[in-house]
């Protein structure tokens, strides 16, 4: 690979040197530093006043979702704990947004990337990585997506990411501007700045872990919900206590939804959790792109259509506050999926009735006619 352009490479320099890192971590950090923050957005339901609704808009970034955040932590926490040096391949375990993010990285310092993924993958999926200079392992059996990595990295003596088990713990969920920070900054100056809850989704769990943290170091009142998929084992796991249980049936709601209770999950701080059906998650997305006038994805319909439950609660019980969820990406990388017809018809998906329900809340604020599994951690009422 490509010296960094910051120092004269020395072809006869021994393979790592501390200065490579420090340059390493530099443009990293300065990435960070020429990326603003990400919009919150107010989005204004006038049939909902005394509630207010915010959206942290993290499509924004450059890699275009919210795993932009994951994939530069991952990377610091990697260079800083010495498991990346000059010239080390790193590989993940992703066929998604992190992967792209994280090729978006590795060719910022430098170094290979590779990407496991099934090769059912999308074209498109695949065309976003290989933009970045990353290359993309395909395997026949997505069941063993976590072996076939870390198998790759021994083979290549490189380094796996890993972005299931370190993501909680490379996040400083403390502070210095992680995304939960970032959230309280932006609110201070709204009518009601400290939300009644934030809405979350689990990939890897890591946001959900940094987000409920925060809470408790800041000693804030807010309280986290995390809005798990159809098909996944995070709610089987929160519900029973368990983390053992497991999901035979990958999710359709890419970006969130595991097989597993990953590491990085932290049920502690989680004070509840819902499990949305897919075609539910599918109608919310439509709704709020039309609310917005531009698309969004399918997890960021998941997040909403939780956010939406919570204030219909709020309202029947004639409570005000705010309510904080997240725009996780675009919508436009899945105008062949959750955006197509035939798609949805090929997988049973019929969104209509939710989209009837959700838009009928909005509109009026009665109750919002839809039920779904739903969880109190009894640990933290």
């Amino acid at each position: 690979m490509p010296p960094l352009p910051f120092r004269q490479h020395d072809p006869m320099a021994p393979a790592y040197r501390r200065g490579w890192v420090d340059e390493a971590v530099a443009a990293i950090e300065a990435d960070q530093c020429r990326t603003a923050d990400t919009h919150l957005i107010r989005l204004i339901v006038p049939a909902l006043s005394g509630i207010d609704l915010y959206l942290k808009d993290e499509s924004t970034h450059p890699t275009g979702s919210l795993k932009h955040r994951l994939a530069r932590s991952l990377f610091l926490y990697a260079l800083c704990n010495g498991h990346i040096r000059e010239g080390t391949p790193v590989v993940e375990a992703s066929s998604g947004s992190t992967a792209v993010s994280e090729a978006y990285f590795a060719e910022m310092i430098g170094v290979p990337f590779y990407a496991v993924m099934p090769r059912t993958t999308s074209a498109e999926k695949i065309a976003a990585i290989e933009h970045y200079g990353g290359n993309c392992h395909l395997i026949d059996d997505g069941r063993t997506l976590y072996a076939e990595a870390a198998a790759l990295a021994t083979r290549l003596n490189g380094h796996y990411m890993d972005q299931f088990t370190f993501a909680e713990r490379a996040t400083d969920w403390r502070g210095n501007n992680n995304i939960a920070e970032s959230i309280f900054t932006q609110l201070k100056g709204e009518p009601r700045p400290l939300p009644d809850w934030i809405v979350m989704g689990a990939g890897t769990g890591g946001t959900s872990a940094t987000i409920g943290r925060y809470l408790r170091y800041r000693q804030y009142p807010t309280r986290l919900c995390v809005a798990d998929v159809e098909h996944s084992a995070f709610f089987d796991c929160f519900r029973a206590q368990d983390r053992s249980r497991v999901c035979e049936r990958p999710s359709l709601i890419e970006g969130v939804g595991r097989p597993r209770c990953e590491p990085s999950f932290v049920p502690g701080v989680v004070d509840r959790m819902m499990k949305i059906p897919d075609a539910a998650s599918i109608a919310a997305m439509n709704v709020l792109s039309r609310r917005l006038r531009r698309a969004v994805g399918g997890s960021t319909g998941t997040n909403f259509l939780a956010l939406c439950r919570l204030a219909s609660e709020m309202r029947k019980a004639g409570q005000t506050g705010s309510l904080v969820t997240l725009i996780c990406d675009s919508g436009e990388r899945y105008r062949q999926t959750y955006y197509e017809p035939s798609w949805l018809s090929a997988r049973g998906l019929d969104p209509a009735p939710f989209e009837a329900a959700l838009s009928s809340f909005l509109e009026t604020a009665q109750p919002l006619a839809l039920e779904v599994d739903d969880v109190v951690n009894p640990q933290n009422a």
